[in-house]
């Protein structure tokens, strides 16, 4: 507003210069020099109003553009905002319980990992210790005494391999049994509070780790069999060698002592 009303000031000043003395050849020029530079000031404000109206419009159209991109982002908070509503305590009991189902699995089947292969070592143990001990009535009547208590040690050591091997089953065994209680619980928890999922899952769980569990304690059962069998075969032998060499038949019993089963 100020740069129009000076131009107006000039423009008026170049005017009445010029109607008073037309002569005056100084002052002409003066007020032509005053018109230019109210021309020039006219053109400036001019563009400056041209510049205004078109921020106005970029303002605008930057309004218009920033509305529904907020409008976008109101509608994606509506959800979010729903969720956290739905998260009442029963469904977030449920979730827990469906943690737990998930940590009482995973402790299910490491110790039954760990109880299979237990009961694998001691099932070889046991079978290691039969074969020495067959090996040596097998030889019975032959040996030298230095022989003898080479098999007898060999004997020994097998059978207190066996011995720990089962201590570790027992072991190993009381934490399985925690781990299948643990996941019987889990379960009827998950389904009283209606995770029927995470029941049927763990449920599934515990009738794998039961059917591997036994077919390792089946084999073991086995073992022992056998090595009940080879104990009574070996009272039997030992009361007989002893009979003939007490008879003085010790050349009979050597050839029945030789014989294979």
């Amino acid at each position: 507003m100020q740069a129009v009303g000076q131009c107006s000031v000039c423009a008026s000043r170049a005017a009445g210069g010029l109607l008073r003395n037309q002569t005056d050849l100084s002052l002409l020029r003066a007020n032509k020099s005053g018109l230019r530079r109210g021309a020039a000031c006219i053109r400036f404000v001019s563009s400056m109003k041209a510049g205004v109206q078109k921020l106005g419009e970029r303002v605008d159209s930057e309004h218009s553009s920033v509305a529904p991109l907020s409008a976008g982002r109101g509608l994606h908070a509506t959800p979010f905002a729903q969720q956290l509503e739905n998260l009442s305590h029963d469904s977030l009991i449920r979730r827990a319980a469906s943690v737990v189902t998930d940590s009482s699995s995973t402790f299910l089947s490491q110790t039954s990992l760990a109880l299979i292969n237990a009961l694998a070592d001691y099932s070889k143990a046991v079978h290691m210790r039969i074969a020495v001990q067959r090996r040596y009535l097998a030889a019975l009547g032959k040996l030298t005494p230095a022989e003898k208590d080479s098999f007898l040690e060999v004997i020994n050591g097998q059978r207190a391999k066996a011995s720990d091997r089962l201590h570790e089953c027992k072991r190993i065994e009381l934490t399985w049994i925690n781990a299948l209680n643990l996941c019987k619980m889990a379960a009827e928890a998950a389904h009283s509070l209606g995770a029927e999922q995470a029941s049927i899952t763990v449920g599934t769980n515990i009738q794998v780790a039961q059917s591997q569990v036994g077919e390792a304690r089946k084999l073991s059962a086995d073992a022992e069999k056998k090595l009940a069998e080879t104990k009574v075969e070996e009272i039997q032998r030992m009361a007989e060698y002893t009979s003939f060499i007490e008879n003085g038949e010790e050349h009979e019993v050597h050839e029945a002592y030789l014989r294979e089963d």
